[in-house]
């Protein structure tokens, strides 16, 4: 039989029938499915799709495993390198890391490996096996963890492996980092998944202390002289949002797409009164930005009962930063994408609530430092667009919390702690950080490749300091 040039479909929720609900949109493969797409696997002799994993699974044995019906098999194999692999079969962005180099995708469509290891993933917590849990030595050395995102998690889990007692500290009263409060339910299940992951990881013996706010209950400094901490990871993210400075951005009815994402995901307000969060939105919506978390907060807000939700991108559909899986889910869904276009002002009513946004058509110049066309207003342009709730998301910073109560930690102008690429090690001795909370905003398997790379230098550090 001739090879597909093309990858077996993902089964998604009818668009008309998904906007008004919280389920998963896309539904997984079923058996037959993801055998017949681990076929379409080439298995070449030098794998180039490992080159795009940030936690350097073995792609290829996997693919192999799921070839032969050995499912068991295939999470094991994933597993040796991912903590979340249920998480990044829904949230990687495969397309521009390990698919991107697969080599089917010269001729046609790449093997489906997020589709693959989601499919093997899910098997395997849908058998609840028991975790075996670490055996820790009686002078195992201690490993605090600040923030039990994608990171944090990753890097407690490699190093509960090695041997140490680590401890997660997480400031919300949910651990998870952005896989709680940021990506929609309609995306990441959090029972179903992300719970279960931290749950695995926690069997291994990993424990975590919520409601635990570095930098306020403790230093990081204090984990390390008064509490016995041999090493800190800090990987605390990008939670502190970012606005444009425009007028009318203190208006009643304006969000930043964290804190609406937050309020929507980890406190539950789409069940409002069910749960005690209440969440405002109107009629009309205007999505700021053009990233991932723009499309997450444009589509939850259609689904909490918007009647007209709008992207508002400065740029063109070519240079929109979200994946391009969740674009044609937003357009499949009804979301209107004003692209080209850009914010000036906010507008309110007599009472302070939003009534409208005036905005500004754009066109495309040079490129700029990011490589991308720079966007020019185009004088004479302005338009008021009729809104009532205007959700910004342009991004992300760290908040300044830590790095104001640790002296001697270098961080950027931007704010974020300089650490060093490789082992993750910041200026201060035994003390590590990585994921956004060193490079900005990023992705999940980025920040987890960071948390991987930061295990194993601790390690390192920890076996010559016992040593010594």
């Amino acid at each position: 039989m001739a090879l597909s040039l093309k990858k077996h479909e993902m089964p998604v929720q009818d668009p008309k029938v998904r906007a008004h609900n919280f389920d998963e949109v896309a539904l997984g493969y079923d058996e037959e499915t993801a055998v017949a797409e681990a076929e379409r696997c080439l298995h070449c002799k030098i794998p180039q799709c490992r080159k795009g994993c940030p936690v350097s699974v073995d792609i290829p044995e996997f693919i192999g495993k799921i070839k032969e019906r050995d499912f068991d098999g295939a999470i094991e194999k994933i597993k040796e390198a991912n903590a979340l692999p249920a998480v990044c079969g829904r949230v990687c962005p495969q397309e521009n890391q390990c698919e991107k180099y697969c080599v089917l995708a010269k001729k046609g469509e790449s093997v489906g490996i997020g589709r693959l290891e989601r499919f093997v993933a899910d098997r395997y917590m849908a058998k609840n096996e028991e975790v075996k849990p670490i055996a820790f030595a009686e002078d195992a050395q201690k490993v605090a963890v600040l923030g039990s995102g994608p990171s944090g998690l990753s890097c407690a889990g490699d190093l509960a492996k090695k041997g140490y007692k680590v401890t997660v500290f997480e400031a919300l009263h949910k651990a998870g980092g952005v896989l709680s409060y940021g990506i929609p339910e309609f995306r990441l299940p959090k029972d179903k998944v992300v719970k279960k992951e931290i749950e695995n990881i926690e069997k291994l013996g990993v424990k975590f202390e919520l409601d635990s706010v570095a930098g306020r209950l403790f230093t990081v400094d204090e984990l390390m002289e008064e509490e016995g901490f041999d090493a800190v990871f800090i990987g605390t993210g990008a939670g502190l949002p970012r606005f444009q400075g425009i007028p009318g951005e203190g208006l009643n009815g304006v969000y930043s797409a964290n804190e609406f994402l937050t309020r929507c995901n980890l406190m539950k307000a789409y069940r409002f009164p069910e749960y005690a969060t209440p969440i405002k939105v109107g009629k009309n919506v205007a999505v700021i930005g053009g990233g991932n978390v723009a499309m997450d907060a444009a589509r939850t807000a259609l689904r909490l009962g918007a009647e007209h939700v709008y992207i508002v991108y400065r740029r063109s559909e070519a240079e929109l930063p979200a994946r391009k899986e969740e674009v044609e889910h937003a357009k499949e869904e009804g979301i209107d994408f004003k692209l080209l276009n850009n914010p000036v002002e906010i507008l309110g009513d007599e009472n302070g609530w939003v009534k409208g946004m005036t905005c500004i058509r754009m066109e495309l110049g040079e490129p700029d430092e990011s490589g991308r066309r720079r966007p020019v207003a185009v004088a004479g342009s302005e338009f008021e667009l009729a809104v009532d709730t205007v959700i910004v998301s342009i991004g992300t910073g760290p908040n300044p919390i830590i790095a104001h109560t640790t002296p001697g930690l270098a961080t950027t102008k931007r704010g974020n702690i300089e650490a060093d690429e490789e082992s993750c090690a910041t200026s201060k001795p035994g003390v590590f950080a990585g994921g956004d909370i060193v490079t900005g905003a990023a992705t999940v398997i980025l920040a987890m490749g960071a948390g991987r790379k930061a295990a194993a230098a601790i390690d390192e550090y920890l076996q010559k300091k016992k040593n010594n």
